[in-house]
């Protein structure tokens, strides 16, 4: 018996049409999930936009106060892709209003912020899924257990990396993502966020760290009108960039293992190049989101000019079966969302959290703000993410 569950999204830009596509698609992917969403409302306070999702998506109702959603008694389970700074708003209020929430990272602008919301959800007994999304790709599960298997022997060292250039065109606009108060840590939070989530993933807790943070376009163009994603502003009034464009610091893991994580909005030449590379005691693996079906792998006991292979990852993978039949058979970005989605109505039908929660957010955040703190003071600080 397949049960239907209102759903509905709060914040349409792009990444709240990504979630609603995964949402359509869902059941073409996972027939067997005993859940089926329908869309029953979508909030976004710049006029139109919420009419123009309903048009070509068939949600039931629009409207441009998100409380509406709140108290909408159809609605089951929110997506919350809003911007960050009302994260924690918008969360605690579903989940104390009964609703399940898929929310995007950074879950609000610090650590206090994440933790509010996977305290409300814990008190509520709603589940709660986070849009890690990089963590759901095939290759990175398949490089998890490989880890976990031993087969590279004891990790020494790693590398995360997530750098792009989406900001950095000097007439990018001055949104909210460039302001302290809206938009938090910058980068940190927007990309770092992933880093921290990978690195933690593959190769647990982060105890401590130092890091150093730069702004590299220090003024912006503030827009005329409402913006989306990442738009452009000339000749307007300039105003200053309060967050980090590039962040990077060594890590230290509670395994002893040693890491490097590097994050950059406004690199030139490079779009989305995220990745790592995890060295161990007998071996490497090597993962680039552009080549997001592939693994390098490094394994055997020649040690020293030891070669790489290519994996392509395939139905023994992850979720790959889900998507494709064969190994080598490409994924994309859009497919982990539908991961994600999945998960999050698992989660809600069996009642037991699969995939990225509320939980693994408060870490995240922990990291970040140790990050803070250490550009502040120039000083190795332990990561916390106790409450």
């Amino acid at each position: 018996m397949v049960d239907t569950l209102g759903v509905a999204v709060v914040g349409f830009g792009w990444m709240g049409r990504v979630h609603t596509q995964a949402y359509a698609r869902v059941a073409h992917h996972y027939p067997l999930l005993p859940l089926r969403p329908e869309l029953v409302a979508v909030a976004e306070e710049v006029p139109g936009r919420a009419e123009e999702a309903a048009a070509q998506f068939g949600f039931a109702a629009t409207t441009r106060d998100w409380r509406e959603v709140a108290a909408d008694p159809r609605v089951k389970a929110v997506s919350i892709t809003a911007p960050n700074f009302l994260h924690r708003e918008i969360g605690v209020a579903m989940a104390e209003a009964g609703k399940h929430i898929w929310i995007e990272k950074p879950v609000g602008l610090t650590v206090q912020d994440a933790r509010a919301v996977a305290d409300a959800v814990t008190k509520a007994g709603v589940q709660g899924a986070v849009g890690f999304n990089y963590r759901n790709a095939p290759a990175v599960e398949a490089a998890r257990e490989l880890i976990a298997s031993g087969e590279i022997g004891t990790v020494t060292h790693a590398r995360v990396r997530l750098l792009s250039d989406y900001a950095a065109h000097p007439e990018g606009a001055l949104t909210w993502r460039y302001e302290r108060e809206r938009g938090g840590s910058g980068v940190l939070g927007d990309l770092a966020s992933h880093g921290a989530d990978l690195a933690r993933f593959l190769l647990g807790d982060i105890a401590s760290l130092t890091a150093d943070t730069a702004i590299f376009l220090p003024e912006r163009a503030r827009p005329t009108g409402a913006t989306a994603g990442h738009s452009r502003a000339s000749g307007g009034e300039l105003g200053p960039v309060e967050n980090e464009d590039y962040v990077s610091c060594l890590l230290r893991f509670a395994s002893g293992a040693r890491g490097v994580l590097e994050a950059c909005r406004v690199s030139v030449g490079e779009q989305n190049n995220y990745g790592f590379e995890v060295h161990g005691t007998k071996g490497a693996v090597f993962w680039d989101f552009r080549r997001m079906n592939e693994l390098a792998v490094s394994r055997g006991t020649t040690y020293q000019d030891q070669p790489v292979s290519t994996v392509y990852v395939g139905p023994g993978h992850g979720e790959f079966a889900a998507f494709q039949p064969g190994a080598a058979n490409a994924m994309g970005y859009d497919d982990l969302k539908v991961i994600e989605a999945y998960r999050f109505l698992r989660s809600i039908a069996e009642g037991t959290p699969y995939g990225a929660t509320l939980a693994d957010a408060v870490h995240s955040a922990a990291v970040l703000d140790a990050m803070s703190r250490s550009a502040r003071s120039g000083a190795w600080v332990t990561v916390d993410a106790r409450s």
